[in-house]
């Protein structure tokens, strides 16, 4: 097959990697080309330039992924990056009369709300509370409405090579834990990756939606405590933390494991054991 990749990051770079690894022909579109692997076919395109700017599609590429990340997180990034590119690439493909057999959008599980504690399916419906939540819900609603055969995928709390945040905190002492549980959800960037090609290549036709989460949803206290165990630090004081953008929600993953997806991290403890062992490399 002939993939388009638009916004080949880290995550965009990985999934590429593991397209090309199967046998598949990949395209990958992003400002700084000269960063991706010399397996892509490379272009240069800045998805916030006008359509008319765009290069023209191979009429026969089979499968559109959109894994654009903002350079910011503020308001007019996230319009700029999501919404606007998506009508963008919705009149590009229109103009080189390119009908993929598939297209998936990275979205996120932020366009849910808080719900204090309890689970979350692809049933429920959303309620952004942030203005960049707010766009990725307009913009789903977008692709949905103007693409076909589209599939989006909200992932939740991506971690993996080079992604320390947490990591981070309990080595330098910031961590706080939380005084009440509050429930967080994640994805190692490798299962996130090889989600995104096995809903592309499935034989079956995929349903609309799926969350892109491991097994097990977790206190993030347990999460902070694990990790200090194993970095020999001593456990974080209980205090006041920043607001989760994951909010206080249990997500399940049953529909993306109906596919016959499997996980290489089906929980955060094999993720991080991976993590702190130098395992990966988070692509530029």
């Amino acid at each position: 097959m002939k993939i388009l990749i638009l916004g080949a990051g880290d995550l965009g770079t990985e999934a590429g990697l593991r397209f090309v690894a199967a046998g598949h022909q990949v395209t990958a579109w992003r400002r700084r080309t000269e960063l991706l692997p010399a397996t892509f076919a490379a272009q240069r395109v800045d998805l916030g330039d006008p359509a008319a700017d765009w290069p023209r599609i191979d009429a026969e590429t089979d499968t559109v992924v959109f894994t654009p990340a903002a350079p910011e997180r503020s308001e007019s990034a996230y319009r700029r990056t999501y919404l606007q590119a998506v009508r963008r690439l919705a009149q590009t493909l229109v103009r080189d009369g390119v009908a993929p057999r598939r297209f998936l959008l990275v979205s996120s599980t932020a366009v849910y709300g808080d719900a204090g504690g309890g689970w979350i399916s692809e049933g429920d419906p959303v309620s952004p509370q942030t203005p960049t939540a707010k766009i990725l819900a307009e913009t789903e609603t977008l692709v949905r409405e103007t693409l076909n055969h589209a599939v989006v995928l909200r992932l939740s709390g991506i971690y993996g090579p080079g992604r320390n945040h947490l990591v981070n905190q309990l080595k330098n002492g910031t961590a706080r834990r939380p005084e009440r549980t509050t429930w967080t959800n994640r994805i190692h960037r490798d299962d996130a990756a090889a989600a995104i090609v096995h809903l592309c290549t499935m034989d079956a036709a995929p349903e609309p939606l799926y969350l892109g989460v491991d097994h097990e949803p977790a206190d993030l206290a347990e999460v902070q405590g694990f990790l200090a165990e194993q970095l020999g630090v001593a456990a974080p004081m209980p205090g006041e933390t920043a607001v989760s953008r994951g909010g206080d929600r249990r997500l399940s993953n049953a529909r993306l494991l109906s596919t016959g997806f499997t996980f290489t991290f089906p929980s955060y403890r094999e993720g991080y054991a991976s993590v702190l062992a130098g395992d990966g490399v988070r692509h530029p």
